[in-house]
């Protein structure tokens, strides 16, 4: 009888409750293997002779995590399980990263509700301190030319600069329900209303500069080596595409599809990232070529936005966690 072997394992990151596919061959054929994840018993979600799926246990330590298949010897893999990096908040779009390593994280609140602190500041040893207040509704976020942090409120239609020191000042409203944000390299900036416009900001002017169908839940705005802006934008449709934005607001669509896509980022090596957020295939995934099909790269629940820090750290957040997974 051949030794059961692991084949491989996908993704080869999570975090608690992620589901992961191991393949194989010998699994147990007539019983359900018993699994464990860095020590802990996992929930079998499916299993046969050469497909087994997971759901990573909670309480399992951040890093190198050992997957077994208990009673059969050699039947060992490896996958990195991200860290909590800071809890307790309202994520509602991506996380952004300064060039020192902080993160900076939402709590946006439900809408009208102005929250004790708008924005949190992270330290890259994990210290969560209170950064910006008085700010209704933060929701998408970005680092602008001048290094200095911009926050869009959907509430009232509008983005404020913050100053190192955490205190804000209006750049420009009137901008519907003002969600993703991107700066290109010009240092124009852009601004998703989700009820389909996007806007481009001249001078603290906005104007219309590309129509997308409207947003169940945000735009989210991400702009490519080339200059190209790439939003997402969830409907109510089973899948959704991204879409790609051209210098005269032309808009077409990357081939793939994403089950209420969320989050983007483009990485340093310049791979577009996507959250997907539909049960069952909820995670991050990539995209190596963007007329190819998307891989799966982080296995988690509810996941909202993704960040690349400075020095190789990747964020992923849900709703109201912030992992970390070190390069």
């Amino acid at each position: 009888m051949a030794r059961p072997t692991i084949a491989s394992v996908t993704p080869l990151r999570a975090v608690a409750g992620g589901r992961i596919t191991l393949r194989g061959s010998g699994f147990p054929e007539d019983t359900i293997p018993v699994v464990t994840v860095g020590g802990q018993r996992a929930l079998v979600a499916f299993a046969s002779r050469s497909r087994v799926v997971v759901a990573v246990p909670d309480d399992v330590e951040p890093g190198p995590a050992a997957i077994r298949i208990e009673d059969l010897p050699g039947a060992t893999a490896y996958v990195s399980i991200g860290g909590s990096w800071a809890t307790g908040l309202h994520q509602v779009d991506n996380p952004v990263f300064d060039a020192s390593g902080n993160l900076f994280v939402t709590y946006s609140g439900s809408r009208g509700q102005e929250s004790p602190v708008s924005i949190f500041r992270v330290t890259p040893a994990g210290t969560r301190e209170p950064f910006v207040a008085g700010i209704v509704n933060a929701t998408s976020m970005a680092i602008g030319p001048d290094r200095q942090l911009y926050v869009s409120s959907r509430f009232e239609g509008a983005v404020y600069r913050v100053s190192t020191e955490g205190k804000h000042e209006l750049v420009v409203a009137e901008l519907g329900v003002a969600c993703g944000l991107a700066f290109d390299r010009n240092g124009d900036l852009y601004v998703g209303d989700r009820s389909g416009t996007i806007f481009r900001v001249r001078d603290n002017h906005a104007e219309p500069f590309a129509t997308l169908p409207p947003s169940v839940a945000a735009f989210h705005l991400a702009i490519g080596s080339d200059g190209e802006i790439f939003a997402s934008g969830p409907t109510l449709s089973t899948y959704d595409h991204v879409y790609r934005i051209g210098p005269n607001g032309d808009v077409r669509s990357v081939p793939a599809t994403f089950g209420r896509p969320q989050g983007l980022a483009f990485s340093p090596e310049g791979e577009l990232h996507v959250v997907d957020a539909l049960a069952g295939r909820s995670g991050l995934y990539r995209l190596k070529d963007l007329d190819g099909e998307p891989e799966l790269l982080v296995a988690g629940c509810g996941f909202i936005g993704v960040a690349f820090g400075p020095s190789g750290e990747l964020a992923v957040a849900s709703n109201d966690t912030a992992y970390r997974f070190d390069p």
